[in-house]
């Protein structure tokens, strides 16, 4: 549904620009003696076009507004209120830290995209935007893809350990977050922030020295491939697995019920990731690809929209704890109405304590009229 709307939005900003026949070389340009870029009319139209100074930004808006409370409450409920940690728990919290860490770099985005993509933050800044952006959004892309993987270990091998070692759990998920930081380096190796002369406008990450084309492409063709279609391959076969095993149990009807619910929240997962990550990915491999040939490219305004509509699945993913875990909605709840973990801890004990009463109670009664039956 959002993503029909984004694109039916596109089209009626782009339209124009789509239809252009003149020659965009990848949203590059011709490179002046001032280390400047002069970019082609059409580029000129798509910098300074509605969709990405109005519309751009206020998709951004509503990722901010949605995902930074929504996620800050996800952490906080798996740092400080899940007592038993476990592998999904964590690598949840990590998902959540690694979509909070995106979100709160969105603002910078929106000033930008209000300010007619007129960057006056610095190179510096816009370099780090960009490093947290694409690393935060590989961050995500592999974390979901180790909770697939281990509730494909817990649907299958519920008896395996493996599924339900804590040391692993957050080994891998030191592991993706130092791989990622690492493999964000290059980001910071050439420039972000191009000055367009014929705008009069410092652009972020939209234009692409000719110079430094080659090392932007290659950059961004091994992240597309090995950041997406990698992880993307793992998590189709590891939901297709879960999906026969929970078919194979449907015979049951005792658990018949609550199988269907876990396909139907597999089924939403799969759908989530594939509608947010999927376009974003393929356009990005089709425009770094054009750009290396120095092809034809009337695809840009396509691409950094898809960029925008992978932002959404921070605002996604804790909706998805939600349905996902009893206890996750347990604590949320409990947190909203304040209630302390000694508050909760006292009312289970009373609540176990009336009914061990009521039980003892109703044990001693039958016993007395045993005793007196006897006499």
């Amino acid at each position: 549904m959002v993503s029909g709307i984004l694109w039916l939005v596109l089209l009626a900003c782009c339209a124009p620009t789509c239809l252009s026949t003149e020659d965009l070389r990848g949203f590059t340009g011709t490179e002046t003696e001032n280390k400047a870029v002069w970019v082609t009319a059409q580029a000129e139209h798509v910098l300074s076009s509605r969709l990405t100074t109005l519309f751009l930004p206020i998709i951004y808006i509503i990722v901010f507004a949605v995902g930074l409370p929504t996620n800050a409450l996800a952490i906080w409920v798996f740092l400080f209120r899940t007592k038993e940690k476990h592998p999904s728990s964590i690598y949840m919290a990590n998902l959540a830290l690694a979509d909070l860490l995106f979100v709160i770099w969105v603002p910078l985005k929106i000033s930008y995209h209000f300010n007619g993509n007129n960057w006056i933050y610095g190179d510096g800044m816009c370099k780090v935007l960009v490093a947290f952006f694409y690393g935060n959004m590989y961050c995500s892309i592999c974390f979901i893809t180790c909770i697939s993987v281990q509730r494909y270990w817990a649907i299958v091998s519920p008896l395996s350990r493996k599924h339900r070692s804590n040391r692993l759990a957050v080994g891998v998920s030191v592991a993706v977050w130092l791989t990622i930081w690492l493999i964000t380096v290059p980001l910071y190796l050439y420039d972000q922030a191009v000055y367009v002369e014929n705008l009069s406008i410092w652009t972020c990450h939209d234009v692409t020295r000719p110079s430094q084309r080659k090392i932007a492409a290659g950059y961004f063709l091994t992240m597309g491939l090995l950041g997406f279609i990698v992880p993307t391959v793992v998590c189709i076969i590891s939901y297709v697995f879960m999906l026969k095993a929970l078919r194979n149990s449907m015979a049951d009807s005792t658990i018949a019920k609550k199988r269907r619910k876990a396909v139907v929240l597999i089924i939403t997962v799969l759908v989530m990731f594939l509608v947010c990550f999927t376009p974003s990915n393929i356009m990005l491999l089709v425009h770094y690809s054009l750009l290396l040939r120095e092809a034809t490219n009337n695809l840009y305004g396509f691409y950094i929209t898809t960029l925008c509509l992978a932002s959404l699945n921070s605002c996604l993913d804790p909706f998805v704890y939600y349905f996902i875990s009893e206890d996750f909605r347990e604590h949320v709840k409990n947190t909203f109405l304040c209630r302390s973990e000694r508050t909760v801890e006292r009312m289970r004990v009373s609540f176990s304590a009336l009914k061990f009463s009521k039980k003892s109670n109703t044990y001693t009664s039958e016993s007395r009229n045993t005793q007196s039956s006897e006499c």
